[in-house]
């Protein structure tokens, strides 16, 4: 029974993590467009706040709580040996990584240093979204590798 509450807690996790991870780089879409000047100052102060708060109270939490309960399910399990699992946390490493870069991105706002275009984010904004699908998909199929 302990295992079911595990997994589900992993999936909780797992679906604040992925809204954070989906809707943090649309946030820096609409900021990175505001135009400079003191006409705009006011939506980017709103901008940091939402940036800042979606960043430190759902998506590091849910980060970490992805990642504990997905090692536990894989200790519990017996399937860390497994080459799917392998893959599987090769693509959640990398989503880590995006993860730690948007929130170096979310620094770079709040310190008025950002440097790029609207359409970069558009395009983060699909990261994501590729390696979440790859996660799924070895987490549900559970593909054979030798």
């Amino acid at each position: 029974m302990l295992y079911e509450w595990i997994k589900a807690g992993h999936i909780i996790a797992l679906i604040a993590w992925m809204a954070g991870m989906l809707y943090l780089p649309r946030l820096f879409v609409y900021h990175a467009a505001l135009p400079a000047g003191p006409a705009s100052a006011a939506q980017s102060a709103t901008f940091k706040v939402m940036e800042r708060r979606l960043l430190k109270a759902i998506m590091n939490p849910a980060m970490i709580a992805t990642w504990i309960f997905g090692l536990s399910l894989a200790v519990m399990s017996g399937f860390y040996a497994s080459g799917w699992l392998q893959a599987k946390v090769l693509l959640v490493l990398a989503m880590s990584g995006i993860h730690g870069w948007l929130a170096r991105m979310v620094k770079d706002f709040a310190a008025d240093r950002n440097t790029r275009a609207p359409k970069f984010y558009r395009i983060l904004n699909e990261v994501p979204t590729l390696l979440m699908i790859g996660i799924v998909i070895l987490a549900v199929v559970k593909p054979a590798f030798v």
